[in-house]
């Protein structure tokens, strides 16, 4: 039997239909505009279920009432008739999230980002007036027609789903919910950021991080799995966003984005700083075109790495170690006019033969000796002895979902982006921490020109 009425609202057409209830879209006379009405039946629930749920579902209404921000569907009414509780809201042109995603349609990981960053920005309003979704996934996310976002269902996000419905039971949709809801647990706004992880994991990598063949193997996942990184389905993609997203789904609600609001920072920095070096030309020895995703970013929002202890002497001999001689001569040029012949041998001599770790600090005596020749080594300035980066031992990492790696008790990096080590010939300890793991340790007795690999994923 076709529906007709709603309260106050004349039923013209049907948008869609859950599990749950239908979605109609309705006339409001009394303002004369078009609306969005979502229904529930409460049949299926037992006298005390139906009086706590239909208790919370308005009170959750009335919150999210008063949410009036660019990317949070507006509710205009909330109500009951027989056994249909009912929300409307205002009447958007787009599709959901869900269906672009059914469709099969490729998104760029720029509008994967620019749709996430919206979604963090209506939670972070919601938030900040005490209102949780607690339901967020790619059917309550709409995207449309002129490109903006929305964040539907506010106050429907307590409706019980199909699979949980017994009283007591976490609200929400497995695949999508937060190991707090899981667990019967207390959810605050980092519930909703696990979720839109979720979502942004689904739109860069194609499909979910989480699944199984029924409810309890997806929520086994949800508590226990690391999902691979977007990264190893679609190389190309930034690996900016794999630790964007290893954060936003660590297990520990303390491990992830604080905030709605820090998460969408993270997006729409990295996506900035990313398109900046993309528009940066390739280096003229480049055998190929710059691909996108091929500089390393880092972000403010998460921990970045030092860079490994052979690459900065490279840097440093190519353009430190002139600088300081030009300094070096300056500054004796200035305080002893009659030495100039001995300092520019001496400069000339460390130019080739002196690290980056040690430059002349003192002048020769004034008694010293004449000026050495060219080929005449210096002894008053006795070069440091270094062994050169062909003879270091390389180890490759291959980590998932990341790690921060430590050498010998210091920090090297964080993996990804950091893929390899160069390191001297010895002994050394590796340790590769996850905050949601137990630490990975090796020792390692590393011979000159060794290439070994370090394969690890927490689990």
């Amino acid at each position: 039997m076709s529906l007709a009425q709603l309260g106050r609202f004349k039923i013209t057409g049907t948008l869609g239909r859950g599990a749950m209830g239908t979605v109609y879209r309705a006339h409001d006379p009394l303002i004369d505009r078009t609306v969005a009405i979502k229904t529930v039946a409460c049949n299926g629930l037992s006298r005390e279920e139906a009086e706590a749920f239909e208790q919370r579902f308005y009170l959750e209404a009335k919150s999210a009432g008063r949410l009036n921000h660019p990317n949070i569907v507006t509710i205009h009414d909330v109500g009951r008739s027989d056994d249909l509780a009912y929300i409307a809201m205002e009447f958007l042109n787009g599709q959901t999230l869900r269906d672009i995603l059914d469709s099969g349609l490729t998104m760029p990981a720029e509008r994967c980002a620019e749709i996430a960053a919206e979604v963090a920005d209506g939670l972070a309003f919601a938030h900040a007036n005490e209102v949780v979704h607690r339901d967020i996934k790619p059917a309550n996310i709409m995207v449309l027609d002129n490109g903006a976002v929305k964040i539907a269902d506010f106050g429907v996000a307590l409706i019980p789903s199909g699979s949980l419905t017994v009283s007591g039971t976490a609200f929400g949709s497995p695949k999508y919910m937060s190991p707090e809801q899981v667990t019967g647990q207390k959810a605050d706004g980092r519930s909703d950021v696990f979720s839109l992880g979720v979502v942004l994991y689904e739109m860069l990598a194609g499909r979910p991080p989480f699944a199984g063949d029924n409810v309890n193997a997806i929520l086994y996942q949800v508590l226990n799995s690391a999902p691979p990184l977007p990264s190893s389905y679609h190389p190309n993609l930034p690996q900016g966003f794999d630790r964007i997203v290893a954060r936003a789904l660590a297990k520990d609600p303390d491990k992830r984005f604080q905030s709605a609001a820090e998460m969408a920072s993270a997006l729409r920095k990295y996506r900035r700083l990313a398109k900046m070096a993309q528009k940066k030309p390739a280096a003229a020895t480049s055998t190929r075109p710059a691909q996108p995703g091929d500089a390393t970013v880092p972000l403010k929002t998460l921990k970045a790495g030092k860079a490994t202890r052979s690459a900065w002497p490279q840097r440093a001999l190519r353009f430190g170690l002139p600088l300081l001689g030009l300094a070096v001569l300056a500054g004796w040029l200035l305080r002893q006019p009659t030495e100039q012949p001995q300092l520019a041998a001496a400069i000339a001599e460390n130019t080739t033969q002196q690290t980056p770790d040690k430059a002349p600090s003192t002048p020769p005596p004034a008694s010293a000796p004449a000026a050495p020749t060219a080929t005449a080594p210096l002894e008053a300035v006795p070069p440091v002895a270094t062994a050169p980066v062909e003879a270091n031992g390389r180890i490759r990492l291959a980590i998932a979902p990341w790690g921060e790696v430590y050498v010998d008790g210091k920090m090297a990096g964080v993996t990804p982006p950091l893929t390899e080590l160069l390191l001297p010939p010895g002994k050394h300890r590796i340790e590769i921490r996850n905050a949601d793991f137990a630490p990975h340790r090796r020792n390692i007795d590393l011979a000159a020109d060794a290439n070994l690999r370090i394969k690890h994923k927490f689990e």
